[in-house]
C-alpha cells in the first residue's frame, strides 16, 4: 500500500534513468516524457564528444577564406590599441601571422611552390612587452594559441617537463581536436633561459640548456611527435596522440640579458683606433639591440641549428620616458584605467593629478624595470586607498603628488632598483 501511495505522489519519473521527481534536482517536461538534470548534462557531454571527434567535424578556421583574414595592417592596428610603440616587432609579428594563415589556406601545390613557415624570435629587455604582444595577438587569432615557458623544460628522463608538453598545452586549447591543434601557434617565452651554459665541454649533461635546444629542433622544423594527452612524463603503457608540427607556427621571446656586450664586441666598439672611433659615433649605444644579428644569439648560447629554424629575428626597443608615460594611460587596459574601473565598481570616481603620473614615470625610469615597474609603483601608491575607500561613503577620490610621495617613501621602493 505504501509503495503505491509513494508512486502516486511521485508519478513523474525521468524517462532515461527512471528516478522519481523527489530523487533528482529537477525534471524537464517533454511531449510524452521527462528528463532529469543529471541525464540532460550527460546527454550534452555525449553530443559534444561525438560532434568534436566525428569525421564530419570541421574547424572554424577551415571555413575561412582569404578575404576574411585580418590583414597585416589590421593586425598591427589591433596591437596598437593595447601595446605602445614597438612598431618593428609589431610589423614582423603581423606579417608572420598573416603568412601563417595563407600557408594553411594553400590547398594544393600545383605550381610546385610550397610556402614554408617562418618561425620568429623576439629579443627585448624585461618589461618591454614581449609577452604582452603574444597575449594581445591571441585575442585576435582564429587558430589555437598557447603561451608556454621554456624555463620548466628539461631533457626526457630528468625532473621537469618534456619538450612535448608544449604541444599538450596546444591540444588542451583546441579541446583535443588534433587537426585544429596542427594549425595553431605556440609562443615560447624565456627562450634565452635554455642557452648553452658555456662553450667549454663539461663532464655533466646540460639537461636544461643545450639538451632542450636539441629536443626543440624537431618541433620547430616540422615532424610527427607523440604527445602525452595529459602532459607529464611518458611511459610505455600510456596512450599517445600523434601531432604533426609542420604547420604549427612557433614564436619565441627572451630578454637575453647581457647580449648587448656580444653585439658591441662584434661591432668592435671597444677597439682603439681612429677609424673605429668614427664608426662608433654612428651607433646608438643606448639601444644596441637594434643591431642584433644571428651570430649574437650564437655567442649568447643558442646552437646554430635552432637559430636556423628561427629565420625571423626582431627586437623590442627599450622604453623611454615618453613610452612609459603613454603606457600608463593610453592603452585600453592601461594600469590607470584598471584602477579607475576597480573603484568605479564601488561607486567612487577616481582621478590622478598630472604631477602624480609624471612622478610614477620618473620612478619607473629610475628603477629600470620597464612597464612592470609602473605597476609596482602604482600598486604601492594605491594600496591604502584600495583598502580604505570601499568602507567609506565617498563618491570621489583624487590622488595628489604629496600623497603619492608619502606612500612611496613609506614603502621604501628603492629596493626595486636594479644595478
Amino acid at each position: 500500500m505504501e509503495d503505491s501511495k509513494t508512486r502516486k505522489k511521485t508519478k513523474n519519473r525521468c524517462s532515461f534513468c527512471g528516478r522519481p521527481e523527489n530523487e533528482v534536482g529537477f525534471l524537464i517536461t517533454g511531449m510524452d516524457g521527462y528528463i532529469c538534470d543529471s541525464c540532460s548534462t550527460q546527454a550534452y557531454e555525449i553530443v559534444k564528444e561525438a560532434t568534436s571527434s566525428g569525421a564530419n567535424s570541421t574547424t572554424a578556421f577551415n571555413r575561412l577564406n582569404i578575404e576574411e583574414l585580418p590583414k597585416p595592417l589590421e593586425i598591427k592596428q589591433f596591437l596598437d590599441q593595447y601595446v605602445i610603440g614597438q612598431d618593428d616587432a609589431k610589423r614582423f609579428l603581423s606579417v608572420s601571422v598573416y603568412n601563417h594563415y595563407k600557408r594553411l589556406l594553400q590547398k594544393s601545390t600545383q605550381d610546385d611552390v610550397e610556402i614554408e613557415k617562418s618561425n620568429i624570435i623576439m629579443v627585448g629587455s624585461t618589461g618591454t612587452g614581449k609577452t604582452l604582444l603574444a597575449r594581445t595577438i591571441a585575442k585576435l587569432l582564429k587558430v589555437p594559441f598557447t603561451i608556454v615557458d621554456a624555463t620548466v623544460l628539461t631533457e626526457a628522463g630528468y625532473v621537469g617537463e618534456d619538450i612535448e608538453s608544449l604541444l599538450t598545452r596546444l591540444l588542451q586549447v583546441a579541446d583535443y581536436n588534433v587537426a585544429e591543434a596542427e594549425q595553431g601557434i605556440v609562443f615560447i617565452d624565456e627562450i634565452d633561459k635554455i642557452a648553452r651554459k658555456g662553450d667549454n665541454p663539461s663532464i655533466t649533461r646540460d639537461v636544461s640548456g643545450e639538451g632542450v635546444q636539441q629536443g626543440l629542433l624537431k618541433l620547430l622544423e616540422g615532424s610527427i611527435v607523440n604527445v602525452p594527452p595529459q602532459g607529464g612524463r611518458k611511459h610505455p603503457e600510456q596512450k599517445m596522440i600523434a601531432v604533426n608540427t609542420k604547420n604549427i607556427l612557433f614564436i619565441c621571446g627572451g630578454a637575453f640579458d647581457g647580449i648587448e656586450k656580444k653585439i658591441a664586441q662584434r661591432l668592435n666598439t671597444h677597439v682603439v683606433g681612429y677609424n673605429t672611433a668614427q664608426k662608433t659615433l654612428s651607433l646608438d649605444k643606448d639601444n644596441m639591440l637594434q643591431y642584433i644579428a644571428p651570430q649574437d644569439l650564437k655567442s649568447f648560447g643558442l646552437i646554430p641549428e635552432i637559430i636556423g629554424r628561427l629565420p625571423i629575428l626582431t627586437y623590442l626597443n627599450p622604453l623611454d620616458r615618453d613610452a612609459l608615460c603613454a603606457i600608463l594611460t593610453e592603452p585600453k587596459n592601461s594600469i590607470i584605467k584598471q584602477y579607475i574601473k576597480l573603484l568605479e565598481m564601488d561607486g567612487v570616481k577616481l582621478s590622478f593629478d598630472k604631477e602624480v603620473l609624471d612622478y610614477i614615470v620618473d620612478k619607473a625610469v629610475e628603477y629600470k624595470l620597464g612597464a612592470r615597474g609602473l605597476r609596482s609603483i602604482v600598486e604601492t601608491i594605491m594600496m591604502d586607498v584600495m583598502f580604505d575607500i570601499p568602507s567609506q561613503n565617498k563618491k570621489k577620490y583624487n590622488v595628489t603628488l604629496s600623497f603619492a610621495k608619502e606612500q612611496v617613501e613609506k614603502a621604501n621602493l628603492a629596493r626595486l632598483q636594479t644595478a
